[in-house]
């Protein structure tokens, strides 16, 4: 199964609040107003000139009156009729419509900021999408293209991969809060990379907790690269520097390393982060050359918060999104992207080796709304 396949069987499979949410939006009007004719557009033309007053009686002819043609009264095109219409003599029932009106922005709205997008986001979406389109009577199908496309257009600037630089050792810090999925992001992208014909090292910062380490060396052995450990309880930083010192020696092309998890709001430890980097820069004044944030995606809009943390104890240059899977709150990447126009490297969907992918603005776009492709926006 490839990621795409993956990702589309996978994301927010769990509620699928936005997907449903407007397959609803549209049912609820359709329920109540079925007898509204079938248009793409609200008649918003002025009405005929009226006739001149001339005492009550309409001027006399001499002949049945017959109105001037115009545009707004020419007759529809008769509706295209498929194969088993014709063969069973039944048109297919019309898709329903909803008027795209102020109440229904608002209700869109509404949907979007239960999908952790936030309202700034929110509001920004529903206003490109009124261009153009208020007053006009759209699908289901119609709408969630057009979300796609509103959302892929906020994505697209940010998507850009983990970037490889010529210098040696390229030095990689990953930070994150407890659980976000450190440990086994650095194994997929030391997997990725060693796939690649690059040369990894990581160097197991999390000292603190013997089960991170073994967990990195088990990734370690699946990537088939060397993990650099020290003994429970040692310095991180100190690691840190020893790992460097070594990855320079052997050449290496890329250093990971991994920190232990930490709660944003505690100020000792997010200072130890800042040391990490303080030590790394005395033996090379330009590392680290990325640090990336892992976030958990079902953290929702707290992600939000970890990122302007972070972002002043670390200098974060690029985000990794995991657990996507089973999870109805990934839509807190679009908020991320439009407040923070940070790199989005990659983002995962499972467990295993291969369920990390770099990111893909349109798919990602198309696997939130329940849209078959984002193109269909423009037809």
């Amino acid at each position: 199964m490839s990621f795409l396949s993956k990702m589309r069987e996978r994301l927010f499979r769990s509620s699928s609040k936005l997907d449903q949410g407007l397959d609803a939006l549209v049912e609820a009007e359709t329920a109540s107003d079925h007898a509204q004719p079938d248009t793409d557009r609200v008649d918003t033309s002025p009405s005929e000139p009226r006739t001149p007053d001339t005492g009550g009686a309409p001027p006399d002819t001499g002949s049945a009156s017959v109105s001037p043609a115009s545009p707004s009264a020419a007759p529809a095109p008769a509706p295209r009729t498929g194969l088993l219409a014709r063969l069973t003599g039944r048109a297919a029932p019309a898709a329903p419509r909803r008027l795209l009106d102020d109440t229904m922005l608002e209700e869109l709205e509404e949907l979007l900021i239960q999908a952790d997008m936030g309202v700034e986001t929110a509001l920004s979406i529903t206003a490109h999408i009124a261009e153009g389109h208020m007053g006009r009577r759209l699908t289901t199908a119609e709408i969630k293209a057009l979300l796609a496309t509103e959302i892929a257009r906020i994505l697209d600037p940010v998507a850009r991969p983990l970037p490889i630089y010529a210098k040696r050792p390229q030095v990689v810090l990953v930070v994150g809060v407890n659980g976000a999925g450190k440990t086994t992001t650095i194994g997929k992208l030391a997997s990725q990379f060693r796939g690649a014909g690059k040369s990894v090292m990581i160097a197991a910062g999390d000292t603190f907790r013997a089960a991170a380490v073994e967990q990195l060396q088990v990734w370690g052995q699946r990537a088939g690269v060397p993990v650099m450990t020290a003994p429970e309880g040692s310095d991180p930083a100190s690691l840190a520097f020893d790992a460097l010192t070594r990855a320079q020696a052997e050449g290496t092309d890329l250093l990971m390393i991994d920190t232990a998890g930490r709660l944003q709001n505690r100020a000792d430890l997010m200072a130890e982060l800042a040391k990490i980097v303080r030590v790394l820069r005395k033996k090379d004044e330009t590392a680290p050359h990325n640090t990336i944030l892992v976030l958990d995606a079902s953290t929702g809009q707290n992600a939000l918060s970890q990122v302007e943390t972070f972002r002043k104890m670390a200098d974060v240059t690029g985000l990794v999104m995991t657990k996507l899977d089973g999870t109805a709150r990934g839509g807190v990447l679009v908020a991320l992207a439009n407040r923070f126009g940070l790199p989005i490297h990659a983002i995962g969907v499972g467990e295993q080796i291969d369920d990390l992918a770099p990111f893909d603005p349109a798919d990602f776009a198309a696997a939130l709304t329940g849209s078959e492709t984002t193109d269909e926006a423009g037809a």
